[in-house]
């Protein structure tokens, strides 16, 4: 099914666990990696081809994920002419997707690349948002980059703050630009800002010493 201009409906698919990692699929018998993605059949609309996909991909089910945002409009990449077949040519163009941001309700276990007799991975990992898009094939690394940087402002929000206090050290930097070269800051504080503790914590118990005890002593004793 192909609009006018020869592009091919489709949804891709950005799957988060907790930490706000994307779901990363090798493609089989390849060294490509990607999100899954898969084309709209006719009488669809796009979550419900959403759906479809995520069960044959990678085996999930409606009630183990929670959908966070989707792009306002399609995305369009071309795909190159030795990549389509040559009865084809002249008519295919490329695809026209939907991305959704999709969070795991669910647990890795349910994860399942064998769902269908057709797999189209053969491992997958847990990677950073920011993906590696040199493992993407190149003619769809454009729209990876615009998914990505539409869908980002929806991550759910993290507590960095709690983080900080259990590594007791200064946060790293780490990176964040979809190319892979900006840097987002850690978790430094400004210059001139002071860290308050959370004032529901409970303070850690000193073990009390003779002098400690006997000054608390003479206080009392002065008091009464």
């Amino acid at each position: 099914m192909l609009d006018r201009d020869g592009f091919r409906p489709n949804v891709g698919i950005i799957l988060l666990n907790q930490r706000n990692q994307v779901f990363w699929g090798k493609r089989i018998r390849t060294h490509s990696w990607q999100f899954p993605q898969g084309g709209i059949d006719r009488g669809e609309n796009p979550e419900q081809a959403m759906f479809r996909e995520l069960r044959e991909e990678v085996g999930l089910l409606p009630e183990h994920v929670r959908i966070v945002a989707r792009t306002r409009d399609w995305l369009r990449y071309e795909v190159p002419d030795r990549y389509i077949r040559r009865d084809a040519r002249g008519h295919y163009k490329g695809q026209k997707q939907i991305w959704f941001l999709l969070q795991l309700v669910g647990h890795d276990w349910d994860l399942n690349l064998r769902a269908t007799d057709h797999p189209e991975f053969d491992a997958w990992r847990w990677h950073d948002y920011w993906v590696p898009l040199d493992v993407v094939v190149e003619f769809k690394r454009g729209v990876y980059e615009m998914a990505l940087t539409e869908l980002a402002r929806y991550l759910p929000r993290q507590d960095f703050r709690n983080r900080f206090l259990r590594g007791n050290v200064r946060g790293r930097e780490f990176d964040r630009h979809p190319s892979g070269h900006g840097r987002e800051p850690g978790f430094e504080l400004p210059p001139g800002a002071t860290f308050e503790p959370d004032p529901n914590a409970s303070a850690p118990t000193q073990p009390a010493t003779p002098e400690a005890s006997a000054s608390t002593q003479s206080i009392q004793a002065t008091r009464t």
